[in-house]
């Protein structure tokens, strides 16, 4: 029996083009918000990379190397060499968005630290989940070339750890940024009138882990009609 009867149309893709737009939306307002704020230098004159170092020395990560990486909004904590890695335009900025997106990164160094449960969660799952999303088409492929539809079922097991992933690593992300306010605040990075501008930034990355987060969630949901589609 179909699922599809509009002359073989995939109505699943008809679930994936509200997490698209979603997702469109918030590459968009990341981008925008993050170049709007890269223009307006912090009036304590500090770079990321001076952001980044303070915070992880005054929360007991000497250890954790800082280090320039090429790219555009490439930054990122790499626990297993325990560096932070920072993109041209935050290492070397003296801006809002500079600092603010160097926190946060400091943030995932201090979750690191301490062994935050669901950093340390989505830090196991992860391989798994990168080879459930990168299989689980071949196996559907596989699946309708060779009658073989037990395959859909492994794949949709795979996937679910893909989907488990995108949904831990929104409190991770979130909790990430409430750190870096919270350091950019106490230490003295930033002036009361820098604090709306900072979260401005941090909340436009989060919705991004949102949208990534909607669009797996789709592709699961159609991956489930598509377990009930024959020939």
């Amino acid at each position: 029996m179909y699922y599809y009867p509009y002359y073989g149309f995939d109505l699943g893709y008809l679930l994936l083009i509200p997490a698209i737009l979603l997702t469109l939306y918030a590459q968009g307002r990341v981008r925008s918000t993050f170049h709007k704020y890269l223009n307006v230098r912090n009036m304590r004159g500090y770079t990321g990379a001076e952001v980044a170092r303070a915070i992880l020395d005054r929360n007991g990560l000497k250890d954790v190397h800082i280090e320039p990486v090429g790219g555009y909004l490439t930054d990122h904590y790499d626990p297993r060499a325990r560096v932070l890695r920072l993109s041209p335009q935050v290492y070397n900025g003296t801006s809002i968005a500079s600092i603010s997106v160097a926190a946060h990164e400091a943030g995932h160094a201090i979750q690191h630290g301490i062994g935050y449960v669901p950093l340390t969660l989505r830090n196991t799952i992860a391989p798994i989940a990168s080879f459930g999303a990168q299989a689980v088409w071949f196996l559907v492929f596989a699946a309708f070339a060779f009658q073989m539809f037990a395959l859909i079922d492994l794949g949709i097991v795979l996937y679910l750890a893909a989907v488990i992933f995108q949904v831990i690593t929104l409190p991770v992300e979130f909790n990430a940024s409430s750190r870096a306010l919270e350091q950019l605040k106490v230490n003295g990075f930033i002036t009361a009138e820098e604090i709306s501008p900072s979260q401005k930034v941090l909340n436009a990355a989060a919705l991004t882990y949102v949208a990534a987060m909607a669009v797996s969630i789709a592709q699961l949901l159609r991956l489930l009609l598509l377990r009930n589609r024959r020939d």
